[in-house]
């Protein structure tokens, strides 16, 4: 199995909603940041991987039709290099309302690792300590500014490096339409998927621990 979807956005812009729609359309299963709850066999690889060590690309992603989130969306470069057919989505949303989704979420459970609630999740903080703390931003959450900053900085990378061909650059509440239309697959009858509101990832998280 190989890579036909790489999804390049950061975490809190529809990534779970796109997930699975990915899957809905057939480009499943998909890499989210909750296939590593469960399969955390997979942590030391995106932790290596945080630390800059080498990775094989298609052992580890050799069960999945496509990835969004992080781990995975911090590596865009590297897996659309290794994937060189992939098509890339560049999830997108306000930069006040990404961050103040993220400020609620995921920036409060890697502002404290030692609450985790066992090992394997705590092994799962670590490892977004290096990818996503460490790599995204720098190492510095704690102030908006700068968390923006890279938000944008990300972005602007990710729609410099590919054509129009290869890219699409996406609002999940944009529906099924220009997703489908890029993907080139039809338009399914059912509602586009919208899950994972703030209170809807803490719940994942509690079943998760």
């Amino acid at each position: 199995m190989s890579l036909a979807v790489i999804g390049a956005g950061f975490g809190r812009t529809g990534t779970l909603s796109l997930k699975l729609a990915l899957e809905t359309l057939g480009l499943g299963p998909c890499h989210h940041m909750e296939e590593v709850m469960k399969h955390p066999e997979q942590i030391p690889v995106w932790h290596a991987a945080g630390r800059g060590q080498a990775v094989d690309w298609a052992a580890l992603l050799k069960e999945y039709r496509s990835t969004v989130d992080w781990p995975s969306a911090q590596f865009w470069r590297e897996l659309a290099a290794r994937f060189p057919a992939a098509k890339v989505v560049l999830t997108v949303r306000d930069r006040a309302r990404w961050y103040e989704s993220f400020s609620k979420t995921i920036m409060v459970l890697m502002s404290d690792l030692a609450a985790a609630p066992n090992a394997v999740m705590r092994s799962i903080l670590e490892m977004g300590e290096a990818v996503v703390v460490g790599r995204a931003f720098g190492g510095k959450i704690d102030d908006p500014a700068h968390v923006m900053t890279c938000f944008d900085r990300h972005n602007a990378a990710v729609k410099a490096a590919f054509s129009p061909e290869r890219l699409l650059v996406y609002e999940v509440a944009q529906g099924w339409e220009p997703l489908c239309r890029f993907l080139g697959r039809p338009v399914p009858a059912t509602p586009f998927p919208r899950v994972n509101s703030t209170t809807e990832f803490w719940e994942l998280i509690q079943q998760g621990g």
